[in-house]
C-alpha cells in the first residue's frame, strides 16, 4: 500500500523546493506536477500554438518524461532537458492559461495518479488534494502572502540571471493567483480535509521541519495504515519504504550445482515447443537477445509487466522451466485459475507487508536448478511505459548472488489476436560485478536501479509504441 501526501498552494508558496526536501527526508517520489504544465506551457511557446485553439491537437506532439539525476527529478521534454526553461515568469503565466484547459488536464491526469499508486509520494500542485488525489492520506495547503512569495521568486530569478523586475514578478504572482482561484476546472482552493501552513514568516530549513512534523502526525493519526505507518514514523525518522523489511537478511548462496532431471527437462521442452507454436499462431512473435539467455537454470528473469500472458512469453524462449510470483489475490479469485497458475510455477506473494516466505520460496526454486520470474514494477502497465521497479528483485539477487537477467516486452495496446509481440533479453547484471555482496539498503538500490534501467533500455529502444502511449 503506498502512502500518498498532497501538498497544495498558491505559485511561489515554495511547493516545490519543500516538497523535493521533505520526501528526501521520508524517503518518498517527489512529483512537481507544476512542472508537467510549465512542460507544456513550454512546448505551445516555442512552436507558436494558439492555447486558446489549437492545444488540444498539439498535444499528440508533446512527450513528458519525469527522470531522476543523482536523486533530482529532472524534466524531459520530447527528450530534451527543460528543468531551467520552464522556470521564467513568462512560462509560468503560460502554465496558468493551460492548466485551464480540460484536455490538458486529462492528458497528464492518468499520468499523476498511475506515478501515485506505485510509489509512495508526496506530489505538489494546485489541485492535488481536491481532484488529483482527493483519498491521499495527508493534505496540506501551502500559503505565503503575496509579497513574500514575490520576494523569493524575484531572488530565485536573479541567481539564474533572469532580468525581470519584482514589480513585474508581484504582477505575475497576483495575476496567477486570480486565474488559479476563477478558473472553471479544478480551481485553487484548500481541501477540506487539509492542514493549513503558512511559510510567510519561516525561512525553508524552518518550513521544510514544520511541513514534514504535520506529514508525521497526520499519518500517525491513520488508523487504516496503522502497521506500516507505525514503523515508517517510529522515533520520528522515516525509514526507507522500498526496503524497510529487507535489513538483516544474510546472503545465501544458491547451490548451482544442482540440476533439473534431464527427462523432465525433455518433457518441459517438448510442451515448450507445442505452446510456442500455439503462439506462433496467435501472435506475431518475435524473440530478440536469444545469445543472452543462459543454457542452465538458477537465474533470475526480470521483467516489464504487460499481461497476464508475460510469464508464458518469457518462458517460450528459455529451455528450464520457470517459478514466478504472483500476486496472492490471483490464488483467491477462482479454484481452476489458481490451479493452473501453480501448475506454471506461480507461487504467492503478499505486496507491501515485506513478505520474507516468498524470498525464502524463491531460493528454493532457484536452488533445485529452477530459473525465476519476477515483475519489479508490481503491477501490469497499460501503456507499455515501465513504472518504477520494486526493490525485491534486487534483494533475491543479493541474497541468492544470482544475476539477473532484464526482459523487455513490447506491444501496442492490449494483447490480442495476431498483435505484433517482441520479447527481448538483455545481458546478465550479476550483483558481483556492482560489489554487492550483502542486503545493504544502499547496495540493493545500486542493484536495483541497474536492473530497471536494463529493463527501461530494452523497452524503449527502437520501440515504435512508446512514444504514441506517452500521449495517451
Amino acid at each position: 500500500m503506498s502512502i500518498n501526501i498532497a501538498l497544495d498552494g498558491p505559485s511561489g508558496a515554495g511547493k516545490s523546493t519543500i516538497a523535493k526536501a521533505v520526501a528526501k527526508k521520508l524517503g518518498y517520489v517527489y512529483v512537481d506536477t507544476g512542472a508537467l504544465y510549465r512542460s507544456i506551457a513550454l512546448y505551445m511557446t516555442e512552436h507558436s500554438v494558439d492555447i486558446n485553439n489549437n492545444v488540444k491537437s498539439a498535444l499528440n506532439e508533446v512527450n513528458i518524461k519525469l527522470a531522476y539525476v543523482d536523486g533530482l527529478q529532472r524534466v524531459l521534454l520530447c527528450g530534451e532537458d527543460v528543468s531551467d526553461k520552464i522556470r521564467t515568469p513568462e512560462i509560468s503565466m503560460g502554465a496558468s492559461r493551460v492548466s485551464a484547459i480540460p484536455a490538458v488536464r486529462e492528458f497528464l491526469f492518468d499520468l499523476q495518479q498511475n506515478i501515485a499508486k506505485e510509489n509512495n509520494i508526496i506530489m505538489d500542485g494546485r489541485d492535488i488534494g481536491t481532484v488529483v488525489l482527493p483519498k491521499a492520506d495527508v493534505k496540506i495547503f501551502l500559503t505565503a502572502s503575496a509579497e513574500e512569495r514575490a520576494n523569493r521568486r524575484f531572488k530565485e530569478l536573479q541567481e539564474k540571471g533572469d532580468s525581470s523586475s519584482y514589480e513585474e514578478v508581484l504582477a505575475d504572482i497576483k495575476q496567477r493567483d486570480y486565474n488559479d482561484m476563477h478558473r472553471d476546472i479544478a480551481p485553487l482552493k484548500k481541501a477540506n480535509d487539509a492542514v493549513e501552513v503558512d511559510t510567510t514568516s519561516l525561512n525553508l530549513d524552518e518550513s521544510v521541519e514544520v511541513i514534514y512534523n504535520t506529514i508525521i502526525e497526520e499519518l500517525k493519526k491513520k488508523p487504516d495504515n496503522s502497521d506500516k505507518i507505525k514503523e515508517d514514523v517510529s522515533g520520528g525518522q522515516h525509514k526507507d519504504n522500498s526496503n524497510g523489511y529487507l535489513r538483516g537478511l544474510d546472503v545465501r548462496p544458491v547451490d548451482t550445482s544442482n540440476k533439473l532431471s534431464r527427462l523432465r527437462l525433455i518433457f518441459y521442452n517438448f510442451l515448450r515447443y507445442l505452446v510456442l507454436l500455439v503462439y506462433h499462431i496467435f501472435y506475431n512473435l518475435k524473440f530478440v537477445g536469444k545469445e543472452n539467455i543462459p543454457k542452465g537454470g538458477s537465474h533470475i528473469f526480470a521483467s516489464n509487466h504487460r499481461s497476464y500472458a508475460d510469464p508464458v512469453l518469457i518462458s517460450l524462449a528459455v529451455r528450464v522451466p520457470f517459478s514466478f510470483m504472483a500476486k496472492e489475490e490471483l490464488f483467491k479469485q477462482n479454484i481452476f485459475f489458481a490451479a493452473l497458475i501453480k501448475a506454471l510455477g506461480a507461487f504467492p506473494v503478499t505486496r507491501g507487508k515485506g513478505d520474507t516466505s516468498a524470498i525464502d520460496t524463491s531460493l528454493k526454486c532457484l536452488n533445485k536448478g529452477r530459473n525465476l520470474v519476477i515483475f519489479p514494477e508490481g503491477t501490469r502497465s497499460k501503456d507499455g511505459r515501465v513504472g518504477r521497479g520494486k526493490t525485491g528483485v534486487a534483494l533475491i539477487a543479493a541474497v541468492a548472488q544470482m544475476p539477473v537477467i532484464p526482459v523487455g516486452i513490447i506491444f501496442e495496446g492490449k494483447l490480442k489476436f495476431r498483435k505484433k509481440v517482441v520479447v527481448k533479453f538483455g545481458k546478465a547484471i550479476s550483483p558481483n560485478e556492482l560489489d554487492v555482496s550483502k542486503t545493504d539498503p544502499k547496495e540493493l538500490k545500486i542493484l536495483k536501479q541497474t536492473i530497471m534501467n536494463g529493463i527501461v533500455d530494452l523497452v524503449e529502444t527502437d520501440n515504435p509504441y512508446i512514444h504514441n502511449s506517452d500521449n495517451q
